[in-house]
């Protein structure tokens, strides 16, 4: 029986996590349960796990939770804060850490799991992208194991070979790795349209059902872009090593090319609980929930290379990668402000990109050697990206007063 905490439970990835869990209840068991403020669904998946904590970040929240647990007759305890998030994480009656709370909010916690050692779940790329070198030095150090769950890492790693050297192609015999990616829902809208597109029509992923945020990232091509960054501190490879590949229809979830013209690829229906349960159970395979593929109900395969004018963001994040952490960790904290400008309406789709590239400009790369340095030019690049997107609004009210 192996005890987990599931850092960003009521996230997509985390009621993902929770569904498999549940199916091999003489194999899991779940010690704690955290959220950002959804209370109403923490509790309601404590019911079903009956973990020893539940954690919320939020900590105005912690009145209501604290009710609704003895409510329901629940033997937990009830945290709140940043601090509770790090203390369920590196816990010692943890023995694995799914590590999915989304965006910048979810480095220190899982960070906290890698300093102790722990099987790690890495569902939060902003973790890897943010402090890449940092991290990684800090699985060495403590033996952590780093578990990819995002679709194109894990079908990577289940490509790679059993002895595959950390950041050595060449020794296991590989040329070259194919990162897919679906293009979004706007892979065939005319360019000139892509600026009035709305949050609805960004967050209506054809493929995959996840989190806002990440479907307004997968729209502008940025998940991509993330992912390409994530899987250079994966697996230690060079930007060289990696092409990113269109597949609309997400049924190939990565490649490996090897020198021998061979090339393996993971395929499946698009649902998150398949590399959620590889990871969960690895070195074996268990049930996931997950039907396999019908290849007589399969229409069509195609792929094609992105377009760089539809999806400057994956640009960016390449160019990001080339230049190092510093611009990385610009990159991502940019990011997480215009789009959350985004789905708030105060800056159209195109303008997400716009955002990003002037903060990269605006901030001139410095060396980042902990994790204070990382969060503080976080918090610096957070800060020019409000700038700029007061810059855009203020634009966009002289050209309207000008036309008028």
């Amino acid at each position: 029986m192996q005890s987990i905490c599931i850092l960003g439970s009521t996230g997509s990835i985390g009621q993902s996590t929770i569904d498999v869990i549940l199916r091999h209840p003489q194999e899991f068991q779940v010690f704690a349960l955290t959220a950002h403020k959804n209370v109403n669904l923490l509790i309601q998946q404590a019911v079903l796990c009956q973990p020893q904590f539940v954690v919320l970040a939020d900590e105005q929240n912690y009145t209501q939770a604290k009710a609704l647990v003895l409510q329901h007759g629940l033997r937990c305890t009830v945290l709140c804060g940043q601090d509770a998030l790090q203390q369920v994480a590196c816990a010692s009656d943890v023995d694995i850490v799914m590590a999915a709370i989304v965006g910048a909010a979810g480095l220190l916690p899982t960070l906290a799991a890698v300093n102790a050692g722990k099987k790690v779940l890495l569902a939060n790329k902003e973790a890897l992208v943010m402090s890449g070198e940092l991290f990684i030095h800090a699985a060495n150090q403590s033996k952590a194991q780093l578990l990819p769950i995002d679709s194109e890492h894990n079908a990577i790693f289940q490509c790679l070979p059993f002895d595959f050297e950390y950041g050595n192609l060449a020794a296991s015999g590989i040329r070259k790795i194919l990162l897919t990616g679906s293009g979004g829902p706007f892979l065939k809208t005319p360019l000139e349209t892509l600026s009035s597109v709305t949050p609805q029509q960004a967050c209506a992923h054809p493929n995959w059902d996840m989190g806002r945020k990440i479907s307004v990232d997968s729209a502008t091509m940025m998940n991509k872009g993330l992912e390409f960054i994530e899987a250079r501190w994966l697996f230690g490879l060079q930007s060289k090593d990696i092409e990113v590949v269109l597949h609309p229809q997400s049924i190939i979830h990565s490649m490996v090319q090897y020198c021998d013209g061979s090339i393996l690829a993971q395929l499946g229906n698009p649902d998150m609980r398949t590399p959620i349960a590889h990871a969960l159970a690895y070195p074996k395979r268990i049930e996931s929930g997950v039907a396999p593929l019908n290849f007589m109900q399969l229409a069509d395969f195609s792929f094609c290379a992105p377009d760089v004018g539809r999806y400057p963001n994956l640009k960016l994040a390449i160019d990001a990668s080339n230049a190092g952490q510093s611009a990385t960790t610009v990159l991502n904290a940019a990011n997480e402000i215009a789009v959350e400008a985004f789905l708030q309406e105060r800056i159209r789709f195109t303008q997400i990109a716009t955002v990003n590239e002037n903060c990269l400009n605006a901030i001139a790369s410095q060396e980042v050697s902990n994790i204070n340095s990382i969060i503080e030019l976080d918090q610096r690049a957070r800060r020019q990206a409000l700038v700029a997107i007061e810059q855009l609004k203020q634009t966009s009210i002289s050209m309207s007063t000008g036309h008028a």
